[in-house]
């Protein structure tokens, strides 16, 4: 959720915070805030608002120093206000500090606080905690590294937190728990972040603290790290692989546009050196190692949140179909809360875009403490979920800046169907011709995905007519169900237009009631298995006067006579049909949304990276 940036180094540290929360804006835009050590000398200045808001805010007021820290708020204890920003001090202005993440145990804290003398300004759990760290610091007549530590052996929750002490003004101590946090090395500087998005321009090599690490940041000694129980430990640096070009808009309005228009080359490179034509075969090296846990599963659990479990249940249809494993989709933020039935002969797939989803990692814990072999899909090298799962794949998709994940789902759905594929041709359950049939299918989509693309002008013009729309249903079967769900999510997300996915069948089971000649209906009625079941279904949406969009397969004639309005896609295997038919439902909700004003890129109340409950 909230982004942190922080800098110690030679340079004035105010431009670099101010670019950083621009690039992770994306993580929470409800207030922002800095705070700049100068000699001494600590000035903080917060607001609620956007890092524009803060930037005017500051205006021409003095921003000289070389160890700051900064921050870009989700709001989770107190409502988006000036007081409830990011950096909060302690009573006595010695300490200021940033914090994603949740103090679950910060009410009684407070009281124990509150008892000691200690007055507090905001409703966040976060100003708890900077409290706590300085009465601890005041009480055992420590250092602010040791203070720190001490502080975390009491907390219970999700913390990533970055804390400076004007009576050490060059030093700066950070530190993680279940919220991710990077360490920058630069020449005789050191960043601090929560994804590698604000350093990627100034230093290549990164340090990814681990869960209960404590990095002491030290103008004259440089890095040192150890965790809460006062062990050493070795910083393995990485280089990063990102690119900044990767984070520029490159000339599109929106990054969503942007992403939704790479799909064919994210695609492309989450094939790339896996799916071999010439061999006829799939390699997935992550997993390579964990192969015959696959072929020998009883049974695969799909674990993820959001747009990520929509490609899990596309994934439940492949494994399914292509492999014979029987398949359980999961919310992991329901999963990890009841008593599932996991074992040593489970397979659990943990899906997620940034690698970080809180709810995700809590479902690979329990899953792993019952035995069960984990294998994480995730976009973000190095993220928390490719560290804690036996085995993986990336998807190579590219950072994904727009809050609504478009891109991300494309690339987890084809890791997904590698894999399925791969499981069924080792298990020898997926005939040799059929196999190959697919293969050259998969590599074709690229192409077909840039030529969905191409109907963007008539998808721009359905969306004008529809922009006004209070509600929407969205119809899909077999493998399309889950691309009717993803669709809906898209307009809610971004469009702020209520609407509810359904498998086609399951509309005369209640959301029938709703079609009105107001209710614009998206039905993906692609040639295939359920083909006359679906049109039957269009049928029964026109009988009550319902305005259908229907996604057609290139060339249909018998749909387009009924809908109002039809978008050609090119024909495909229908287990292929999710990659094209998902692209003109991101493309509409982008356009309605656009035409409705609304922010794409930061919708209200949503932030990339759920890091929290």
């Amino acid at each position: 959720m909230c982004g942190i940036v922080a800098y110690l180094g030679k340079r004035e540290a105010y431009p670099i915070l101010i670019n950083g929360l621009r690039r992770l804006e994306y993580r929470g835009y409800d207030s922002a805030g800095v705070a700049l050590m100068d000699q001494g000398k600590l000035t903080v200045y917060k607001c609620k608002g956007k890092v524009s808001d803060l930037e005017a805010f500051v205006g021409t007021r003095s921003t000289q120093a070389t160890v700051a820290i900064g921050h870009t708020r989700w709001a989770t204890h107190g409502p988006p206000n000036d007081v409830n920003a990011h950096p909060h001090q302690s009573t006595s202005g010695d300490l200021v500090l940033i914090h994603n993440g949740i103090i679950e145990n910060y009410a009684s804290l407070k009281v124990e606080l509150v008892n000691r003398g200690h007055s507090f300004l905001s409703d966040t759990d976060t100003e708890v905690l900077v409290h706590l760290i300085d009465d601890i610091q005041r009480t055992e007549k420590v250092d602010l590294a040791e203070a720190v530590r001490l502080a975390l052996q009491s907390v219970v929750g999700a913390y990533a937190i970055v804390v400076l002490d004007k009576k050490a003004p060059d030093m700066m101590v950070a530190a993680r728990k279940s919220s991710p946090l990077v360490i920058g090395i630069g020449d005789g500087e050191y960043f601090a972040a929560s994804d590698a998005t604000p350093i990627v321009e100034h230093t290549k090599n990164v340090v990814y603290l681990e869960d209960g690490e404590i990095a002491v940041i030290d103008r004259e000694h440089g890095l040192k790290i150890r965790n809460v129980k006062n062990q050493e430990k070795t910083p393995f640096i990485q280089e990063l692989e990102l690119h900044l070009e990767a984070l520029e808009k490159g000339g599109y309005d929106h990054f969503m546009l942007k992403e939704i228009h790479e799909q064919p080359r994210s695609i492309r490179d989450s094939m790339r050196g896996r799916l071999n034509l010439a061999k006829g075969e799939v390699v997935l090296g992550g997993i390579t190692d964990h192969e015959q846990k696959f072929v020998n599963a009883k049974r695969i659990l799909i674990v993820a949140c959001g747009t990520s479990w929509h490609a899990g249940m596309v994934g439940e249809y492949l494994f399914e179909e292509f492999a014979r494993i029987p398949v359980e989709v999961e919310y992991a933020s329901e999963f990890r809360y009841r008593n599932p039935i996991v074992g040593e002969d489970d397979l659990v797939i943990a899906i997620s875009q940034s690698g970080e989803t809180a709810d995700t990692m809590a479902a690979i814990e329990l899953a792993k403490n019952r035995g069960a072999t984990i294998i994480g899909i995730c976009n973000v090298v190095g993220s928390s979920i490719a560290r804690i799962t036996h085995a993986g794949s990336y998807t190579h998709a590219g950072p994904e800046i727009g809050v609504a994940s478009t891109k991300a789902f494309t690339a987890q759905v084809t890791v997904l169907t590698l894999m399925a594929l791969m499981v069924g041709q080792k298990k020898g359950v997926l005939s040799g011709g059929h196999f190959h049939r697919l293969l050259n299918e998969l590599d074709a989509i690229p192409e077909k995905v840039q030529k969905v693309l191409g109907t963007e002008a008539q998808i721009k013009y359905i969306a004008d007519i529809y922009k006004n729309a209070t509600n929407a249903l969205y119809l899909g079967r077999g493998y399309t169900f889950p691309v009717a769900l993803e669709g809906a999510l898209k307009l809610k997300e971004i469009s702020y237009i209520h609407a509810e996915g359904y498998p086609a069948a399951e509309m005369k089971h209640g959301p029938i009631a709703l079609i009105d000649e107001a209710m614009p209906v998206i039905v993906i009625a692609t040639k295939g298995a359920s083909y006359e079941k679906v049109v039957s279904n269009i049928q029964e949406v026109k009988a009550r006067k319902g305005k259908v969009i229907a996604i057609v397969t290139e060339g249909d004639t018998v749909v387009k006579d009924l809908a109002d309005h039809v978008i050609e896609i090119p024909e495909t295997s229908d287990a292929l049909v999710p990659l094209l038919s998902v692209v003109p439902l991101q493309l509409l909700s982008y356009h309605i949304a656009v035409m409705r004003g609304c922010n794409v890129d930061q919708p209200r109340n949503l932030a990339k990276s759920v890091t929290v409950e």
